[in-house]
């Protein structure tokens, strides 16, 4: 049996004699050459000869007690070292194969595996030599679901009884356990998808197995489940010293590494089985894309983090953005980004969002996305100064030559500043272009949000769940309740002015017109106020302007409605529900402004 226990104890020569003659019979007898009679036969006489064997000397070193000591954990019979190495991604395991046998390793490894290693000219000693079972039985599921494998693996070398049992049973000890899974991942996630049954098929069940018994017992056992670590490893196995430290990193990189694994198998099941987007316990796993200089302010710690959900898979989002240049994305970046993205992207027709601290400040839709670039500046220039820019289509060089040669609006002098421009792609010129205005300014390729995703947000010891807000004006009714009926125009720049306040935060006026955005209220605790702000950023323009509100008004008199009426609003765009709708009804009637209620309300905190 390859690797037992440690021991000093002499075998009789007999009984050696007949160990080394199976021994010879395995490494000159491929499993595949036998017939799985003589292959029994052959496992079931090794197995006897090993317990009779090191029940002897189990019996001859309990005359002769020692304490084992745990600093130095041991490995197997003769010293011999034992690395289990088991990979579906098979990255540098060339690599890892020649430096382990290069410090003295024996390796054992399962099928495709120990195929690579050979081809690379490394020694294996095949799973089935130590489990005395063909591989393949059951296709391959029970390969290393084994005692001689698992007991190995878990033995804890300062504990005598443990060893003892081994030395019992013939079982080595495994320093080292390299492996990786089965690529369910990628698998489910595949673009033409996959049958159920395939599904199952790919979820490993020896390699988790494995990686959690290596990382359980890590303080003798060494895990690897990322090809990254291999120089590392190996660093450490050639050096004098132990580092629990080292090992416990390991350890926990396993754990994680099995419980991400765990997480996209449970949520496909979920959705195969249920559908429901909402599971009675919710499993998100993050994987750290960068550390940030800081969170919202200087004196807060902050990372960012990728959704490695199955359901975040080529789904789109800032998340996933490429940066082609300027300084590293901050906390506030990615929040204003993602908040400029989300906004341009819902529109149709060639569109420029401008964005500060969320809100967009600035929207503009043209044939021309020149001219829509300049009116969405335009709208609100000293907000938009040190903002971020979007657009839904390609920049390419006369656009860069645009944003990086605007003067603002207030002086006709200022070049504009912006921390962030953000595209769905660029032409090389217009990349070009734009790297030469600033060092410092960020320039990301973004692929448009899909619908439907879930949304979570953060509250003190727990998480809200809810669906994306996806609903666009061609998803609502514009139900006139008013006397007066909008034109048509008036009626597309209210679905205009509706599609930009579900961006603003509540409580939120937009008042547009062809096309653009004049003016815009955010944040105000009460909607009159939001209003005033609003009416003032869109100054005289404000006039057969249409103005969309968040929510609806709770009152009209002397209050929102009729301000918004007297300063020459031509059409207003509200949710309604209020008890006093019908006076909003009866203030657009005096002013002969139209008005339209959605029944769809926008709050966004």
């Amino acid at each position: 049996m390859l690797g037992t226990a440690a021991s000093a104890a002499t075998i009789s020569p007999t009984t050696a004699h007949a160990a080394n003659t199976i021994r010879r019979a395995f490494h000159s007898n491929p499993f595949n050459s036998l017939s799985s009679f003589h292959h029994s036969i052959l496992c079931a006489r090794f197995r006897c000869l090993s317990l009779r064997s090191f029940t002897a000397v189990s019996t001859k070193a309990m005359s002769h007690p020692q304490t084992l000591d745990a600093p130095h954990p041991q490995s197997s019979a003769a010293g011999n070292k034992q690395a289990l190495i088991s990979l579906s991604d098979k990255k540098d395991l060339a690599l890892l194969g020649s430096g382990l046998q290069e410090l003295g390793y024996t390796i054992v490894s399962t099928g495709g595996t120990a195929s690579a290693l050979e081809n690379a000219g490394v020694s294996v000693t095949k799973v089935e030599q130590l489990t005395c079972f063909p591989e393949m039985v059951l296709d391959g599921r029970v390969k290393t679901l084994h005692p001689n494998i698992h007991g190995g693996i878990l033995a804890r070398r300062d504990q005598k009884h443990h060893m003892e049992a081994l030395n019992k049973y013939g079982i080595g000890t495994f320093d080292v356990v390299v492996v990786n899974l089965y690529p369910f991942y990628d698998k489910v996630t595949s673009m033409g998808g996959i049958a159920f049954d395939d599904g199952i098929e790919n979820i490993d069940i020896g390699g988790p197995a494995m990686i959690r018994a290596a990382a359980k017992n890590h303080k003798d056992v060494l895990v690897v489940v990322d090809s990254q670590d291999y120089a590392a490893l190996l660093e450490f196995l050639d050096g004098s010293q132990d580092d629990q430290q080292f090992r416990r990193k390991l350890a926990w990189k396993a754990f994680e590494h099995v419980a991400s694994y765990d997480s996209a198998v449970s949520e496909w099941l979920w959705k195969q089985t249920v559908g429901d987007k909402f599971p009675p316990s919710l499993t998100v796993p993050l994987s750290l894309k960068s550390s940030l200089r800081y969170g919202e302010n200087p004196h807060q710690k902050a990372a960012f983090y990728v959704d490695k959900s199955l359901s975040e898979v080529n789904a789109g989002g800032i998340a996933t953005a490429i940066q082609h240049h300027g300084k590293e994305m901050s906390y506030n970046n990615y929040l204003d980004a993602d908040a400029a993205w989300n906004c341009v992207s819902e529109f149709r027709n060639p569109t420029c969002v401008v964005v500060k601290h969320t809100n967009p400040c600035g929207v503009a839709s043209r044939d021309d996305i020149l001219e829509a670039y300049r009116l969405a500046v335009k709208a609100d220039p000293v907000s938009a100064f040190g903002g971020i820019v979007a657009f839904n289509i390609e920049v390419d060089e006369a656009l860069a030559k645009e944003i990086r040669e605007f003067r603002s609006p207030t002086d006709g002098e200022t070049r504009m500043f912006y921390e962030i421009v953000v595209a769905p792609k660029y032409t090389e010129k217009g990349l070009e272009i734009l790297r030469g205005k600033s060092k410092t300014l960020r320039i990301l390729e973004a692929k448009k949000n899909e619908k439907g995703k879930l949304s979570l947000r953060q509250v003190g010891g727990g998480w809200l769940a809810q669906d994306s807000d996806d609903l666009t004006p061609e998803d609502i009714q514009f139900n006139v309740v008013s006397e007066k009926k909008p034109q048509d125009n008036e009626l597309c720049d209210a679905e205009f002015a509706w599609l930009c306040v579900k961006h603003v935060k509540s409580n939120a006026i937009v008042i547009a017109k062809d096309n653009r955005m004049l003016g815009m209220g955010s944040g105000q605790p009460n909607r009159l106020e939001s209003l005033r702000i609003a009416l003032r950023k869109a100054g005289d323009e404000v006039k057969g302007a249409a103005l969309a509100s968040d929510a609806f008004f709770p009152f009209a008199w002397k209050d929102a409605v009729e301000e918004a009426c007297e300063s020459g609003i031509g059409v207003i765009a509200e949710p309604g529900g209020s008890i006093r709708d019908g006076d909003a009804v009866d203030c657009c009637n005096k002013y002969g402004v139209s008005l339209l209620l959605t029944n769809v309300r926008h709050f966004k905190h």
